[in-house]
């Protein structure tokens, strides 16, 4: 008997072929910023333009520095609910240190992202060596940094830096690229290296999928948490300077809720809050598609209060998902 011809399969569609493409969890999330960006495109004539681009670029830089952290905290398992109030202490400790206290900025900038450094080192060590849970421990490092960020001076911004402070944010090198966007990318960069291509990038992995197997397989979990969290901390200081700059102030307000949309980014981009899932590449697209949203919703006049309903509602959207991934991925 003839064995039957193999029946061919029908044609991919483009959309479903592009996301096959695409690194795993990345394809729908970048899917979805073509669909922002072709939505606000036929509704506001000022959407599409260089001008435009360049401007959310630089609206998502801290964003993006915070979100960075944010992606190595939750790859292993964490959350760090303290990035926003860590960057608004040491915005302050910044310009505390450079009006108040005289320092000339060479030093207080390096002390800023220091302070930040010891914010994420303490937070760490409540989850490490303390045993706190991650939500309580930066819970509990969110309310002191943000005291902290007020009581250096008595709740006052501070206003006025070096012109070529603020340069670092308003001038563009090669018609497009500030240093500011620049040290984001670069960051992006090295954190991407490192997750991909570093063995200690894969212990970040193992640990978020099990903290217990990765210990037994020789992974120093409690070491490796610390220093994550402080590094999530002086990127929290790194994005504070940069902040500084584009404002040329210091506010003790500065970074509210911040934390939220780095966790909403990384989340959006196809991380996993379970652990053991995210990547760079989808932190900078879950970055991207909430600069369109508010820089859309912004040109089409949308008010502040529904657009946070918005924001909101993205942020549900994106956890359910993760949710319908892991249990589709048990069965």
């Amino acid at each position: 008997m003839d064995a039957k011809a193999p029946t061919a399969s029908p044609p991919a569609k483009p959309l479903a072929r592009l996301a096959l493409r695409l690194p795993r969890n990345v394809g729908g999330p970048l899917i979805g910023l073509a669909l922002l960006i072709a939505v606000f495109s036929f509704a506001s004539e000022y959407f599409f333009s260089v001008r435009n681009a360049l401007n959310i670029l630089d609206q998502v830089t801290v964003l993006g520095i915070l979100a960075i952290g944010m992606t190595l905290v939750i790859v292993i398992g964490g959350i760090d609910l303290s990035v926003g109030s860590v960057l608004a202490f040491s915005m302050m400790l910044l310009g505390w240190l450079y009006q108040d206290i005289g320092w000339p900025l060479g030093l207080a900038i390096p002390a800023a992202i220091l302070g930040g450094l010891v914010c994420g080192l303490v937070s760490g060590l409540l989850i490490a060596r303390a045993r706190l849970p991650a939500f309580i421990a930066t819970l509990t490092m969110m309310s002191v940094a943000r005291g902290l960020a007020n009581i250096l001076t008595d709740g006052r911004q501070i206003v006025g830096f070096p012109d070529w402070f603020t340069s670092l944010a308003t001038v563009r090198h090669f018609g497009f690229l500030s240093v500011t966007v620049g040290l984001f990318l670069l960051m992006l960069l090295v954190a991407w290296v490192f997750l991909r291509f570093r063995a200690g990038g894969r212990n970040l992995y193992a640990m978020g999928g099990s903290a217990e197997v990765a210990r037994l397989s020789g992974i120093k979990v409690r070491t490796i948490t610390i220093w994550i969290y402080a590094l999530s901390g002086a990127l929290a200081g790194l994005a504070a300077v940069a902040m500084a700059a584009r404002l040329d102030s210091s506010q003790p307000s500065a970074g509210l809720s911040m934390e939220l949309d780095a966790i909403a980014a990384v989340v959006i981009g196809g991380a996993s809050l379970s652990g053991g899932v995210g990547s760079v590449g989808g932190t900078l697209v879950g970055v991207l598609i909430i600069g369109v949203l508010r820089n859309g919703l912004n040109l089409l006049g949308v008010s502040p209060f529904v657009q946070q309903v918005i924001i909101g509602i993205v942020i549900a959207l994106a956890v359910t998902l993760d949710t319908l991934r892991r249990r589709n991925g048990q069965r």
